[in-house]
């Protein structure tokens, strides 16, 4: 059970890494190289920042972004979700990641990283820019309809670790620096691996209240491994309605195989006031305090959850979460936990984007001229749990580069597998999406 302060948490952590084979000395004062380190935390560690400002984004550029966060959201959902069992993925986290090294690529390299995006190159810098400032902007205190107040935590960081005796070319950071307020940590992959790995995983963990304390685990990174490109979220709110803890009692939940286990359900005591309905599927959004961020609970009819799944890969995603209308909700809901770690090199390639993971063929001459780089692996991990006060959630991708009630209720009782989105309510940007086949497990 959640400690009764963490009411939400929601975090996600993307890193991709990219090696090189030649080792190269350091030469000169170039920009790109490593300016001397500063005591303190891992800060200790050398910097290459650029001195380009953070932009200040439009608001208007934010609705193209969050398209391409659904459009990768559904590509990735649609492959992993192939294989049975609980699955929890940030596509928030993992756009990001992706969307900071394809400044470093160039020609078809390039477009297959916006493409797996459906995303235009003009824009996409400047549009998760102010989707991420949107995404912060949610934080703070929140009132609830009730008149009480809630701390709402919901926070972006984005991290560069680069190998120290690589030239990285001025315009790549300054893009970073400019649309995702990214700095360049300088590590020694090539004398000094383990120590670069634990600066990495140190980073995850502390963006990640040690949710994600191994992004990258033993042995991933080598002396050929050049940078390591990270994106972390965070969130952790309480409900705008509780759920009542005397409410909650075990019940059975049907799992696809037919067999059924028993799991605490949760009744609240001022139930939902919203329901949306489609093709073989009811919707029930659950606001955390304040409104502004929900999580979305979409429940298949009996037999029709592949249905349901592939209309969300299609593209449905967006018209579920419109659909709630107002209307008495009497909700059973299970409590859950658990985590999902998967490698999502093979779902990308899959979704078409292929060169940037071959070795010899793949163009990322924008990131360094130095060596030819490409993607040896992308890595995500997941936590989530719900319990009546709220929801804790946590995520983490590592993209690895190497070289070469009075009224009447309409019942809704989620006790079989079902999906969930954790998102903004004014663009509907799926922060977390993911599926419970088994609260159980």
């Amino acid at each position: 059970m959640l400690d009764r302060r963490s009411l939400l948490r929601a975090l996600s952590l993307s890193a991709l890494a990219v090696g090189a084979a030649p080792l190269l000395a350091a030469c000169g004062d170039d920009p790109g190289k490593p300016t001397p380190p500063a005591p303190g935390g891992d800060t200790e560690l050398g910097l290459v920042s650029s001195d380009v400002r953070r932009a200040e984004a439009p608001a208007t550029a934010v609705p193209a972004a969050s398209a391409s966060v659904h459009a990768l959201g559904a590509g990735l959902y649609g492959q992993l979700a192939t294989e049975p069992g609980n699955l929890a993925l940030s596509p928030y986290s993992v756009a990001v990641a992706l969307a900071m090294t394809q400044n470093g690529a160039v020609g078809e390299t390039r477009t297959q990283m916006l493409d797996v995006m459906d995303a235009d190159d003009d824009a996409l810098n400047e549009g998760l820019n102010a989707l991420t400032v949107h995404i912060e902007s949610l934080a703070g205190t929140q009132k609830r309809a009730d008149g009480t107040e809630a701390e709402v935590a919901l926070d972006a960081a984005n991290a560069l670790f680069g190998e120290e005796t690589m030239t990285f070319e001025e315009p790549f950071l300054d893009t970073l620096a400019r649309e995702y307020g990214a700095g360049m940590r300088t590590v020694d992959y090539v004398g000094a691996t383990e120590a670069a790995r634990t600066a990495i995983n140190e980073w995850t963990a502390k963006q990640t209240h040690d949710r994600i304390e191994e992004i990258i685990p033993p042995d991933l990174l080598d002396v050929t491994t050049r940078l390591v490109l990270v994106n972390a979220i965070y969130l952790k709110a309480p409900w705008e309605r509780p759920f009542e803890k005397d409410l909650t009692e075990d019940a059975p939940f049907h799992l696809e195989d037919g067999s059924t286990v028993s799991v605490p359900m949760m009744r609240p005591t001022d139930g939902p006031i919203a329901l949306g309905k489609g093709d073989g599927w009811q919707a029930v959004p659950l606001p955390y305090a304040g409104g502004r961020v929900a999580m979305t609970v979409v429940l298949p009819d009996e037999g029709r959850l592949a249905d349901v799944e592939a209309q969300v890969v299609a593209g449905g995603l967006p018209e579920i979460l419109a659909s709630p209308k107002p209307e008495g909700v009497g909700l059973l809901l299970p409590k859950w936990t658990f985590r999902t770690d998967a490698a999502l090199g093979d779902a990308l390639m899959a979704l078409g984007m292929t060169l940037p993971f071959e070795a010899g063929n793949a163009d990322f001459s924008a990131m360094t001229t130095e060596a030819d780089l490409y993607i040896s692996a992308v890595l995500h991990q997941a936590f989530i749990a719900v319990d009546e006060e709220g929801t804790e959630a946590a995520a983490a991708t590592a993209v690895v580069m190497m070289e070469s009630s009075a009224p009447q209720l309409t019942p809704v009782v989620v006790d079989r597998p079902f999906l969930f989105v954790i998102h903004d309510v004014e663009h509907g940007t799926p922060l977390f999406v993911g599926r419970v086949s088994d609260p159980s497990a």
